[in-house]
């Protein structure tokens, strides 16, 4: 199954929902990060849910994820853009722990209990929205919950999810967000609440094959879903060989020199997707 991401509204528009299929994205990011199971799970929550937090925006607009927790992760970053690209990594992509007491992977220990979540959103024309809140669990979905609520007040109910496989590839991974709007009255928000306690996990029903559609009709029940837009999601990342020439010409000719005295060449690694460019000594000399 294709990954992709559906805009929904319910109860005519009084809640905002999206759901989202991202398992071959998170596979090409932990893959190309080398992540151990549960650095695995971690970064696919962080980059499932910038995806959809990148469906909110328009255009060109952009947005940049950062959780740093003093858990022995270090930090988590990921990119998203309004059209469905998605990138991310981990500083510390070889962390693993014993399932915790409910028999899952410990993203809280992984993460930590302390620190931020930051998000910066590039809205175009130099206009940048920034947030920031404590990290409140280490899970990472209660905390971009408690940032909605907090950063955006926009009362939000967040989930992803992530299965691993044995061998620590990826064997699903998805998440919704649930918005409520102006006019959600106490009876919607006690339906939703009643709902979302006794909700299987995402990852699960994507392994079982759901899609999004029907994740989110199984969340609603009853109730009908509007289906306003449907949305490719894929792993893209912005580094290129003139990306990584320009950086190095933007060190000045000292450094340059130097490269091409010492190293004769240079080499440079993309965190994100851990690509490798290589500059000759000729090539060096061009940029100055």
């Amino acid at each position: 199954m294709q990954d992709y991401l559906i805009k929904s509204t319910i109860y005519n528009g009084k809640v905002r929902a999206y759901a989202a299929i991202t398992t071959n994205t998170v596979a090409e990011a932990c893959k190309r990060q080398d992540t151990w199971a549960t650095a695995s799970a971690a970064l696919g929550r962080t980059v499932t849910i910038t995806a959809l937090m990148g469906a909110m925006l328009k255009g060109e607009d952009s947005l940049t994820v950062k959780i740093e927790g003093n858990g022995p992760l270090g930090a988590i970053i990921a990119d998203g853009t309004a059209k469905g690209a998605v990138r991310g990594y981990v500083l510390e992509p070889h962390v693993d722990f014993p399932l915790n007491e409910v028999g899952k992977l410990d993203v809280r220990r992984a993460v930590g209990t302390e620190g931020t979540l930051s998000i910066v959103k590039d809205l175009g024309l130099k206009d940048y929205f920034t947030g920031q809140v404590p990290i409140v669990s280490g899970e990472i979905s209660e905390d971009f919950t408690y940032y909605f609520a907090n950063s955006e007040q926009t009362p939000s109910a967040v989930g992803a999810g992530v299965l691993i496989n044995p061998d620590h590839s990826v064997l699903a991974a998805g998440g919704f967000i649930i918005q409520l709007m102006p006019g959600a009255n106490d009876e919607i928000i006690t339906k939703l609440e009643k709902a979302i306690e006794t909700f299987p996990q995402i990852s699960t029903l994507i392994q079982e094959g759901n899609n999004p559609e029907q994740i989110l009709q199984r969340l609603f029940s009853e109730e009908e879903v509007q289906i306003l837009e449907e949305a490719p999601i894929y792993y893209e990342c912005k580094c290129s060989f003139e990306r990584m020439k320009n950086a190095i010409k933007g060190l000045g000719e000292k450094e340059i020199m130097e490269m091409i005295e010492e190293d004769h060449g240079a080499e440079a690694t993309c965190h994100f997707c851990n690509e490798v460019y290589h500059l000759s000594e000729d090539e060096l000399r061009e940029l100055l």
